[in-house]
């Protein structure tokens, strides 16, 4: 089993409906491209140098699919639903609140915003 966390660039009067509504764009075939978000370029770097998304694989990994669902905007990152994942939620949570970052959870559909 697996479940999905995501990460927003957003403005700072971002509120749940937005953060949906975005996530929603970020998924279809409408995303908008461009230069990425540094913000996003910097989670990712630094998401990526403790949980790497490439070769070489080992069974501790915390992603359900790779390489991460990257965008100029989003982070989309498919996690095991096992104990596995716990490091890697705890790094995804204390990096978005560090690059200004909304974290999304699609399956409840709640947004959590940058301190």
């Amino acid at each position: 089993m697996s479940f999905d966390l995501a990460v927003l660039a957003m403005a700072d009067n971002a509120n749940t409906d937005s953060a949906l509504a975005m996530f929603s764009t970020c998924n279809s075939r409408r995303h908008p491209e461009g230069e990425p978000d540094h913000r996003i370029v910097s989670f990712y770097e630094e998401l990526r140098s403790r949980f790497p998304d490439s070769p070489p694989f080992n069974e501790t990994t915390p992603w359900m699919s790779m390489p991460l669902n990257t965008g100029i905007d989003h982070v989309i990152m498919h996690l095991s639903f096992s104990e596995r994942s716990t490091p890697a939620i705890e790094a995804i949570m204390e990096l978005a609140n560090m690059h200004n970052l909304v974290l999304f959870d699609p399956q409840s559909d709640e947004a959590r915003f940058p301190s």
